[in-house]
């Protein structure tokens, strides 16, 4: 079995490479589908609990929709305030969140993020 150190040093990378590869990425934040916060590179003044919680059931309801509506198989949320973007993503184990700025190529943000997505279930099923 992985260190629990060891797992969280692996998504921690996975979180900074994410932001250092894409500076339109401001935030990010990996979530239990629970909606527990695992790791969160976001600001100080933002509460990791809070947006856990709403990030998770934000998922949940979407993916109720898609179902009920019959359009498939969820793939994403997509927000967009006036300062920027939410963009939430089901990583199998888990749920990535980050958030954007408004002049973000979002095309770049979803290509960035899949790659996030893919490291971060393949660090989780290592632990299982």
């Amino acid at each position: 079995m992985i260190k629990e150190n060891s797992i969280t040093e692996k998504l921690e990378t996975v979180l900074k490479d994410l932001l250092r590869n894409n500076r339109d990425i401001k935030s990010a934040i990996i979530i239990s589908i629970e909606g527990l916060p695992i790791l969160s590179l976001l600001p100080r003044k933002y509460n990791k609990q809070s947006i856990a919680v709403m990030v998770a059931s934000l998922l949940s309801i979407s993916e109720m929709a898609v179902v009920d509506m019959e359009i498939g198989i969820f793939k994403q949320i997509y927000i967009k305030g006036i300062d920027g973007y939410i963009l939430i993503f089901n990583a199998k184990e888990a749920i990535l969140a980050v958030s954007t700025t408004k002049k973000a190529k979002t095309g770049l943000v979803l290509f960035d993020c899949k790659n996030a997505l893919y490291k971060i279930a393949k660090i989780l099923r290592k632990d299982k």
